[in-house]
């Protein structure tokens, strides 16, 4: 089944399929509309500096064919090829976009998506409508960026300008004026001889496969390259003395050594050296002679060490490690581990899958949203998997390792994002709120509003940073993890400071700012996606 994406998401491309091959499709239309769908290969400063990695109608593949423009086929409107591992390393980023060719807005465009497919099968679907955009002309609408690894990103940001402001936005030169030229036909082999990888016409939109090519009906009239033999590798030289060459698997010993298993150190006289895996307490380290009665004089001299029972080294190692004592309800076992203490009825809501262990007689059950949680965590990015743990004793929970703490309220209330809640108190009320978007068309992004008496375990990625909100505090909208509910927050895009100032990632032009009074705050982690 497919992943999907709301705008703003992101992921590995390693943890949606295994395969470096990828057909990337999108479907969009609108009354009266013609699109440009156009792929940008951007390096690492996000310009296009090399504009043999603008494929489009009339440009349809790079130098090496790691993007190739396949036409419509399958319900896309276009479609693409590429293949990573062929992708040159001055390219770090992948972006799809789609421009309106003549007259029309963003806002008047139909349902539509971006997916991309892997071995026949669809695994990333970022869907889009009219009502994300308003007056734009062009859009951008996924990325495929290298980041360590390659990752997708769902973008959705719109230009009024159309294909100019994307032109000028990567760095390129638009024309000042060109004689105009018939309708250009997608530069798109006919179906039948499409590649093997795409999807058959035929086919109601099947998820395209990357397969072998299917056998021609008559002999192709391209020529084929003659194909030659490699030559035989040639036979090692033989050795020119018996005692220089060792037979593969075979271990050489030097002139009059003692048997294998049974070489001392130099000054030692044979069989009074203990290699490792000998018996316990046969064998001194260096520096320790005598250490054991009937040991023979080991190499080297030195103090004798007083023995160490076992038992003490074991209680030295795990000390450091036992259980914190119990405080409140909620305790901070490490920077990893959080436990809950749990009385019948007082409940908590767990992120599914974050128990690593309890104590006690606990009941573990699926938490359901409903319908309408269901509908409302789909639009908004900020659904949430949970389990209702119940019962007598101790729950310890983590994810993935993410550093935990615990904010405690008391009548407070406290803004996060749902992927950053580890678990709560099921005493607290949950809101999801809409951030308004200032510059963002269409925009906002959403969060998710606690309030009561209770706590919430936020989870993040390294150590977080706690800022004071000032008159103008701005923050990436994938780094902030919490804010206070005294912080006003709005969206906004970054086009006019410095894109260096950012990550290389297209979706981080929009950020967050808050403004508050003094003792407000905002948290921050050290990662993103």
């Amino acid at each position: 089944m497919a992943r999907e994406f709301q705008r703003g998401h992101k992921a590995k491309i390693s943890d949606l399929t295994a395969g470096t091959d990828l057909y990337v499709g999108v479907q969009i239309s609108g009354p009266g509309l013609t699109f440009d769908i156009s792929c940008f290969g951007l390096d690492a400063e996000e310009r296009l500096s090399d504009d043999r990695y603008f494929i489009f109608f009339n440009q349809p593949k790079s130098p090496e064919d790691s993007i190739q423009l396949l036409g419509a086929q399958s319900g896309d409107t276009e479609s693409f090829r590429v293949t990573l591992d062929r992708i040159p390393s001055q390219i770090q980023k992948l972006s799809f976009t789609a421009t309106i060719d003549g007259g029309g807005q963003m806002s008047q465009i139909a349902p539509g998506y971006l997916r991309i497919v892997a071995g026949g099968e669809e695994v990333a679907r970022y869907s889009f409508d009219g009502g994300e955009f308003s007056t734009e002309r062009a859009v951008m609408l996924g990325d495929l960026y290298l980041k360590d690894v390659w990752r997708f990103a769902a973008v959705g940001q719109g230009f009024d300008g159309g294909l100019d402001a994307l032109l000028k936005n990567f760095g390129g030169e638009v024309a000042e004026e060109e004689p105009e030229a018939a309708p250009q036909q997608p530069a798109v082999p006919a179906q039948s001889q499409a590649p093997a990888f795409a999807p058959p016409a035929q086919a109601p939109a099947p998820a395209p496969s990357f397969g072998a090519p299917p056998a021609p009906a008559a002999a192709p009239s391209v020529h084929t390259a003659p194909t030659v033999a490699a030559p035989a590798p040639s036979a090692p030289a033989a050795p020119t003395s018996p005692q220089s060459f060792t037979p593969p698997g075979q271990t050489f010993t030097p002139p009059g050594a003692p048997p294998a298993g049974q070489y001392a150190p130099p000054g030692v006289p044979a069989g009074q050296f203990t290699p490792p895996g000998a018996v316990a307490g046969q064998f001194a380290p260096p520096g320790a002679p005598g250490a054991v009665p009937g040991q023979a004089q080991p190499f080297g001299g030195g103090t004798q060490l007083a023995p160490v029972p076992p038992e003490a080294n074991v209680r030295v190692v795990l000390t450091k490690y036992a259980e914190a004592p119990v405080g409140d309800r909620w305790t901070e076992q490490n920077t990893n581990l959080v436990r809950a203490t749990l009385t019948k009825d007082a409940p908590i809501l767990a992120k599914q899958g974050s128990m690593v262990a309890y104590q006690g007689d606990i009941d573990f059950a699926h938490k359901g949203s409903g319908l309408l949680g269901k509908l409302t965590g789909a639009l908004t990015g900020q659904g949430m998997s949970l389990m209702r743990c119940t019962g007598n004793g101790e729950v310890f929970l983590a994810d993935e390792a993410s550093r935990v703490f615990v904010i405690r309220l008391q009548g407070e209330q406290i803004y996060t994002s749902a992927q950053g809640v580890l678990a709560f108190d099921e005493t607290l009320e949950t809101e999801v709120r809409r951030i308004e978007g200032a510059g963002l068309p269409g925009g906002g992004f959403f969060s998710m509003l606690f309030s009561g008496t209770g706590a919430v375990v936020v989870k993040t990625r390294g150590v977080p940073v706690v800022l004071p909100v000032g008159a103008a505090t701005y923050v990436d909208g994938n780094a902030v993890i919490a804010w206070s509910a005294g912080a006003q927050a709005v969206t906004t895009t970054s086009l006019r400071l410095r894109r260096s100032g950012y990550a290389r990632q297209t979706t981080e032009a929009v950020n967050l700012q808050f403004r508050g009074a003094p003792g407000n705050f905002v948290v921050v982690q050290p990662f993103e996606v």
